[in-house]
């Protein structure tokens, strides 16, 4: 017998469930909103300019990265053992963000360097602004204090406001510098405009060296596997664009806009439940925080579920209608990423609910080392052959390295297994609608009007699946999920 009972449960989901909501809307407001402009972009730009763009911007986002260390998830991890402590967490913030900006001080003059002597363009010196975005990215901080509101509010005008430039400046080849500013100083604007709040928040403290000097080593220690992290997520742009062509960067680039949809709904999802973990691992609520690792594994593989095979039925239609015949080669690339959400999905949770809360940062450090090695390795050998379809190869070998690394280091502590295989139901109603809309494709050859039909079979074919199968096992999708909303549809309903 479950020692919490399923009402408390829910009603301390309730917050989570907010905050959920607006970290995802966070998240895909920065997938979904450029997916807008793609397909315009992808037939005014062709896939060498896309491809130009992205070798560029990977450039710049791997100083940034090198500059953020490992900032993002301690500070958010710091932040949040303080909770209402507003003293301790301003004094932290400081100490943590000094770090930060002396950090990309350096990472901003290297960068000059390395354009001026080795790529003097000017995409290259656009993309300055890029580490300028991330020297002042502070969400870090808003994410500890779970307030998840602040960040979608600046994004949703500002992305916004690119797209309308996007469409209104960008009309040809030439302009794809002009494409270039507008995305970067729109990614500026946003991390600038966080700082408006902070006062709200925080005081202003001095500098304390020592406490500042006990910072190093934990960033440092997560530093490393974002660093492992970024060679599959940034180095293979970079090292296909230089072992193949930006035409194949150009393809890559496309495909992974794809794969990082699903993504967005595990970021969200991780983002919301780190700082929740690490309060209640600091207070000792071990058990419910065990619970809420198996309500989440059975809610991301409901969703992954549905992506993935959904993405996978309609991959091939999708990259023609969607990009053009010249983006054709990206249905495969799709279809092989795509598979990797899964991998990442449950790594996400291991990490950001288990690993990183409990500090076991060893075992995340050496899981996203070993899927660096084996990623860097595939690419080297398979990129010169296969191009795109060689990098998306290793980051399927990658994904699954770090994610078999971690399951099998945690199985003693957590049933990691135990909460997949609960969920086999969703594979199987997921794996039955690939199946039709496969069939969809086959019967009426691909087009707009199939696609369109595909999405719908697919969307109304898996939420029936999923009802009748969570109504019959009343599952966890179907006592925090589905049982809510059909009581707060009712209590609405009655007021009326």
């Amino acid at each position: 017998m479950r020692l919490i009972s399923i009402s408390v449960l829910a009603n301390k989901m309730i917050s989570l469930k907010k905050n959920f909501v607006y970290s995802l809307a966070y998240q895909l407001l920065i997938i979904i909103l450029p997916l807008i402009t793609t397909p315009y972009i992808s037939r005014v730009l062709g896939a060498d300019g896309i491809g130009q763009f992205s070798y560029t911007q990977s450039v710049a986002t791997y100083f940034s990265l090198m500059a953020m260390l490992g900032i993002s998830q301690h500070g958010n991890r710091s932040i949040s053992e303080y909770g209402a402590n507003v003293k301790k967490r301003s004094s932290l913030f400081w100490n943590i963000y000094s770090i930060q900006l002396l950090t990309h001080l350096v990472a901003i003059a290297v960068y000059i360097l390395y354009t001026f002597y080795y790529n003097n363009t000017i995409l290259s010196w656009l993309q300055l602004i890029t580490i300028l975005s991330s020297l002042c990215d502070i969400s870090w901080f808003y994410f500890g204090i779970e307030h998840f509101d602040i960040t979608v509010g600046r994004n949703t005008i500002i992305k916004i406001i690119t797209v309308i430039l996007t469409f209104t400046f960008v009309k040809n080849p030439s302009d794809l510098w002009k494409y270039t500013l507008i995305l970067i100083l729109g990614s500026l604007l946003s991390q600038m405009y966080l700082w408006f709040f902070l006062p709200k928040y925080i005081f202003k403290e001095k500098i304390d060296i020592a406490l500042l000097m006990d910072q190093v080593k934990p960033i440092l220690t997560l530093f490393i596997p974002v660093l492992a992290y970024s060679i599959y997520k940034i180095m293979d742009k970079i090292m296909l664009g230089t072992m193949s062509s930006y035409t194949q960067v150009g393809l890559y680039e496309n495909a992974y806009k794809i794969n990082n949809i699903p993504i967005g709904f595990i970021t969200a999802i991780g983002n919301v439940m780190l700082p929740r973990m690490t309060a209640l691992v600091s207070n000792g609520q071990n058990l419910l925080a065990k619970h809420y690792i198996e309500i989440s594994f059975a809610i991301i593989n409901m969703l992954s579920c549905a992506m993935v095979f959904g993405i996978g039925g309609i991959s091939n239609n999708f990259a023609v209608v969607y990009y053009g015949n010249e983006f054709a080669a990206c249905g495969s690339l799709i279809t092989c990423l795509n598979w990797t959400v899964f991998f990442i999905a449950w790594a996400n949770i291991m990490r950001t609910q288990y690993l990183i809360p409990n500090k076991k940062d060893n075992i995340y450090v050496i899981s996203t080392i070993s899927g660096a090695i084996i990623n860097l390795i595939i690419n080297l050998i398979l990129i010169p052959q296969f191009h795109a379809l060689g990098a998306a190869i290793g980051t399927f070998m990658a994904e699954f390295t770090v994610m078999l690394i971690q399951l099998c280091c945690i199985k003693s502590e957590l049933t990691i297994l135990q909460y997949i295989v609960k969920s086999w139901r969703y594979f199987v109603s997921g794996f039955f609608m690939m199946i039709i809309l496969k069939f969809i494709e086959y019967y009426l050859k691909m087009g707009i009007k199939t696609l369109i039909i595909q999405i719908i079979t697919g969307t109304i074919l898996y939420l029936i699946l999923t009802f009748y199968t969570s109504y019959r096992k009343k599952d966890e999708i179907w006592n925090f999920i589905i049982c809510p909303l059909s009581n707060k549809f009712r209590n609405k309903k009655d007021e009326l």
